[in-house]
């Protein structure tokens, strides 16, 4: 049998009616479309937490069992080496499945040798970080003789454990030394006032060239002190008579030497817009500047004071692991028993994130061009 198919004439095709939605027609069906709404929704949200899930699943399963290691770039005993053992003890909370933290101590170049480390040869699968130097990103623009490149924004950041909200860094002067103020240190014809600084790069060697050229200062400098650890003991032996040092890492090593009857006194703050409000008699480095364009200069230098203890882990580290960690990282800064641990030492806690680290390494790219210019210049003058 065969079956034969006639052409459809247009002409006799009715087009399709408009569906009438009458008041009972929509009783009818609003029910059902508020279900497949609710539905479409579920299945979204499901996907997404699965997501998250899948993705905190992996974290977990790739640092459970495994050591993570901090690197400090500095040795013992120095305001970094505090905050980098600090937040060591802790962060293991943070991260999921708990593995193991091993400090590790790399100082050589006021933090180069460990920034230069992270950068190039640690693992970058997110079981490496560390803290570094706050101006090596400013060593990192200028490119100076460090016989090290380096970009700071390829750094996977994971934030910074305080911003100097209430925290400084101070010129410190044994109270035995003939200066006792900004006034002797000015006077012609005496002699200056010996400091002992880091390599170059670190803000104990910047700081010097600083007060000599911005504010006219009589300072000399003794460097290559091979960590803040050792500049403590210079001090404390009378090889030196003053250092510029965190106001925090002398309250949590040298807790005596700022009280009443203590051995040392603070001639200058620096890294502040403000006087330190439990020093309202120590004037700022800008206020001391010779001129406007010293005092701008200052105002770029003390940039990085901004994010002054920051953590990085090395460029390229997988996105969720990087998201792991910047997560643990501001969150141990919340945690009460981090926070009762940094109030025993008397650090300053007041944590900055990943994202506020990297505008601010932008803004200080952002300085005009004249400027780095003399900032290299000052540094190089040294």
């Amino acid at each position: 049998m065969s079956v034969q198919l006639s052409a459809m004439n247009p002409s006799r095709v009715r087009a399709p009616q408009a569906l009438v939605l009458t008041p009972v027609l929509a009783s009818i069906l609003a029910p059902l479309l508020t279900l497949v709404m609710l539905l479409a929704g579920a299945l979204a949200g499901s996907g997404s937490a699965s997501a998250a899930a899948g993705a905190a699943q992996a974290a977990s399963g790739f640092y459970k069992g495994r050591q993570v290691s901090v690197i400090v770039g500095y040795g013992p005993g120095g305001g970094y080496d505090t905050y980098g053992r600090l937040v060591a003890r802790h962060i293991g909370r943070y991260l999921p499945g708990q593995p193991k933290i091993v400090v590790q101590n790399m100082p050589g170049a006021g933090s180069l040798v460990a920034t230069s480390y992270l950068y190039r040869i640690a693992p970058k699968d997110g079981s490496v970080f560390g803290i570094i130097a706050r101006n090596m990103p400013l060593v990192g623009l200028l490119g100076t003789r460090q016989s090290v490149e380096f970009d700071p924004l390829r750094f996977t950041w994971l934030g910074s454990s305080t911003s100097f909200q209430n925290d400084a860094y101070v010129l410190l002067v044994r109270k035995t030394s003939a200066v006792q103020s900004i006034a002797d240190i000015r006077k012609p014809g005496v002699p200056p006032l010996v400091l002992g600084s880091t390599a170059e790069g670190a803000s104990s060697d910047a700081m010097p060239a600083v007060m000599r050229q911005l504010m006219g200062l009589n300072i000399k400098t003794i460097g290559g002190y091979a960590d803040s650890g050792r500049l403590f003991l210079a001090m404390t032996n009378g090889e030196i008579e003053a250092r510029t040092v965190g106001l925090s890492a002398v309250r949590a090593n040298r807790p005596d030497w700022l009280a009443l009857h203590g051995p040392m006194r603070i001639l200058i703050v620096f890294g502040r817009a403000t006087r330190h409000p439990d020093y309202p008699d120590v004037p700022t480095a800008r206020e001391l500047a010779n001129g406007d364009r010293e005092r701008r200069l200052i105002e770029a230098i003390e940039l990085p004071y901004k994010f002054a203890r920051p953590f990085a882990a090395p460029p390229g580290v997988p996105a969720d692991r990087a998201k792991t960690l910047q997560s643990a990282f501001m969150s141990v800064h919340g945690d009460s028993l981090f926070l009762a641990d940094a109030a025993k030492t008397g650090i300053d806690i007041s944590p900055v994130g990943a994202q506020q680290v990297r505008d601010n390494i932008r803004r200080l790219a952002q300085t005009p061009p004249e400027m780095l210019r003399a900032i290299e210049k000052l540094l190089e003058a040294r």
